[in-house]
């Protein structure tokens, strides 16, 4: 197996990772990144085949769950309950319970709100022609607003459910520090904390919302627990916040930095278009995968316990599976890419995360024609999350 190095934290890489991605490809089906200390796949049918086997799976192997240090504890404690950190039926059961709160009618019941939200958020924009960032102004609040109103908390708290989310994601990078585990382990406290009382409230006065929907929601019997609803209500907060923040910025971004048409928007194009956004720099890079018994994968012997990196990004770079695929092209011939990863660990946020881009981006460049950039775009330093730290824009 070959050997790269690459820091996660490298200037270079974290403005522009694929070329080092095309240096693994190149590599061979799997490698070894050293700073990861892990054997990553960057192919698309590597990753592809991958997340679709049951060989592999989030949820430690008996005897190689890791230690947690006390300091982390109340992190895990609702890392314990998350869907997306188990396997089985167990897996089965949290996934299917909350599909049934989680449908695809209630999502398409958004749409005015995602419009009222844009709308508003736009109507706040500085009408003086002054640089401003848009990040903060428009694509972190879209997806917050929403997910308050879909959960029904109050938008009010929205700094705050944004504040506890990034802390609580946070923990995810590679190069975090004590300081950044100890305000994750804070951040979950306090997050759960409110959303006990939120989901307790709802107990008694049930209301038209995903709260209630979940506590509703049963299956032979069965119904989620406490600790599972608010873990649940964590989960799709900061799962689907921070990918549709990282993705609604890179989306514009990409699209002013091609000057894309702007029928690219329109109703006969633009799932097309928001695919090939998807895949082109997609928001999340990289899923691990335990390996569950002694294999062999992509020509190489895997052990029970060992561990796996699919990167997601690169495997949507793949020359194998898209022509020219370092271009932007919305009119590209649509095929799954990877970055909502795929078989049972599917997103199930998915069609929320797509519903946003599909009412947002369209409704931002039809009230502002004029949008262009201000200042070169700027990725921030949190790897395996890809975004931007700012996206300073002109109106005119």
């Amino acid at each position: 197996m070959k050997r790269f190095s690459c820091a996660p934290n490298d200037p270079n890489f974290v403005q522009n990772p694929y070329s080092f991605y095309d240096r693994l490809r190149a590599g061979g089906k799997m490698v070894w990144w050293e700073e990861l200390n892990l054997p990553v796949v960057a192919g698309y049918d590597g990753v592809s085949m991958a997340l679709r086997d049951n060989r592999f799976g989030r949820e430690a192997p008996a005897g190689f769950e890791p230690d947690i240090p006390p300091h982390l504890r109340p992190f895990y404690d609702i890392e314990d309950h998350s869907m997306l950190e188990l396997e089985g039926d167990r897996h089965r059961r949290l996934r299917s319970l909350v599909l049934r709160a989680f449908t695809s009618r209630r999502i398409k019941a958004l749409v005015p709100d995602l419009e009222e939200i844009s709308d508003d958020l736009i109507d706040r924009f500085a009408d003086d022609g002054a640089p401003f960032d848009l990040m903060p102004a428009f694509c972190k609040m879209v997806p917050v607003r929403i997910i308050c109103r879909l959960l029904g908390v109050p938008e009010e708290m929205s700094e705050q459910l944004l504040a506890w989310s990034n802390a609580m994601v946070a923990v995810y990078t590679p190069t975090r520090t004590r300081a950044t585990e100890e305000a994750a382990a804070t951040a979950a406290t306090e997050f759960s904390g409110f959303m006990r009382d939120y989901v307790e409230a709802r107990r008694s006065q049930p209301a038209d919302d995903l709260i209630t929907s979940l506590i509703a929601a049963e299956e032979d019997g069965e119904k989620l627990g406490t600790d599972e609803l608010i873990t649940t209500c964590i989960l799709l907060l900061n799962a689907g916040h921070e990918a549709t923040v990282h993705s609604l910025g890179i989306a514009v971004k990409t699209l002013l930095e091609h000057e894309t048409p702007r029928d690219a928007l329109s109703d006969g194009k633009i799932d097309g278009t928001i695919e090939e956004l998807l895949r082109y720099d997609p928001p999340l890079h990289l899923f691990q995968r335990w390996v569950y018994e002694d294999t062999r994968f992509l020509d190489q012997d895997l052990k029970r316990g060992d561990r796996i990196g699919l990167l997601l990004a690169a495997a949507n770079r793949d020359p194998q599976a898209w022509d020219h695929p370092d271009r932007f092209d919305p009119n590209r011939k649509v095929k799954q890419n990877t970055s909502f990863g795929a078989g049972v660990h599917f997103c199930v946020g998915a069609p929320l995360a797509r519903l946003e881009m599909r009412v947002a981006l369209p409704k931002l460049f039809d009230r502002c024609p004029e949008l262009r950039l201000a200042e070169p775009p700027v990725y921030a330093d949190t790897w395996h999350f890809h975004g931007l730290s700012q996206l300073v824009v002109k109106t005119r």
